[in-house]
């Protein structure tokens, strides 16, 4: 089932959570008020109980009539892992060897937006980017997870535009933290989809399209490391919580990566597929001063 958060004008909620039901949308916050957040209803394991009720309610709002919301808008931890496609660490040009673990940064909540919202070129660069990415979103606690208990750690899957600054990744000798925060530089959404639609998750597609251009695409059968492992290795240091993200590592096709370089402009538009998740759509904005 997908899952979201949203805002609709008419509720005074900051933040509803609701399930897509008959291309319309369930509010499972009127019904569950006991979870505040999606975030709290995966951490509770009501999801279940979750989609029991949504199978059997008549749609509240239109799709049309929502303004999406990161589905884990107020996720404690975004673990982000970097070069994780073959033929990804050639792109860089630096003859480095293929890395024997995954690189990973951190993202703030602020630094993405939703689905249909703008993504902001921040005005100390012109050089925002795109990166389409499958984001893992944890379901259970745990620390060092093995491999073969993954999978009942994994509440579902997402999908984010993991932009970036990209000269703002190299402002010190081994930071990228500054260049990947940039406030709603990216996004995540449009919704969660629940983990038990996926029999396996080494048979997925993901495309990012630019202005209806295809700049990425890849599958995860090309992974360097499977969505058990970075699970696994992740919880190892550190320990996962229900609504943590993962963002699994973009293809190659980055726009900084073309010759010449093609950077986000305002007013275009980004989209991130994946069948079986959905699209994850974009417009470009300038960020307006205040």
């Amino acid at each position: 089932m997908r899952f979201l958060s949203f805002r609709h004008a008419a509720q005074s909620q900051n933040h509803l959570f609701g399930a897509v039901v008959q291309d319309g949308v369930v509010n499972l916050s009127e019904r569950m008020p006991e979870y505040p957040t999606l975030r709290h209803a995966i951490a509770a394991g009501a999801l279940t109980r979750a989609e029991d009720i949504a199978v059997q309610a008549d749609k509240d709002f239109s799709l049309e009539e929502i303004e999406y919301l990161p589905p884990i808008p107020n996720a404690e931890k975004i673990i982000c892992i970097g070069v994780n496609y073959g033929n990804r660490n050639a792109e860089y040009r630096d003859s480095s060897e293929t890395h024997a673990y995954p690189s990973i940064f951190m993202r703030t909540r602020e630094s993405l937006t939703g689905h249909l919202q703008p993504m902001l070129r921040p005005p100390e660069s012109e050089q925002l980017d795109y990166e389409g990415e499958i984001v893992i979103v944890i379901g259970k606690e745990g620390r060092r997870i093995p491999e073969s208990e993954v999978r009942e750690h994994i509440a579902g899957l997402t999908l984010m535009d993991e932009g970036s600054i990209r000269d703002w990744l190299r402002h010190s000798k081994f930071n990228v933290t500054q260049g990947k925060n940039f406030e709603r530089s990216g996004s995540l959404g449009p919704w969660m989809v629940s983990v038990d639609e996926f029999a396996r998750f080494d048979n997925l597609s993901l495309t990012t399209r630019v202005n209806g251009e295809v700049r990425q695409q890849d599958g995860t059968d090309n992974l360097l490391f499977s969505f058990e492992y970075l699970v696994s290795y992740v919880s190892t240091f550190m320990r996962l919580k229900p609504g943590d993200l993962i963002s699994t590592g973009t293809p190659t096709g980055a726009g900084a990566r073309l010759d010449p370089p093609k950077y986000l402009q305002p007013g275009d538009v980004v989209e991130v597929e994946v069948p079986g998740i959905g699209t994850l759509l974009n417009p470009v904005e300038d960020e307006r001063l205040d």
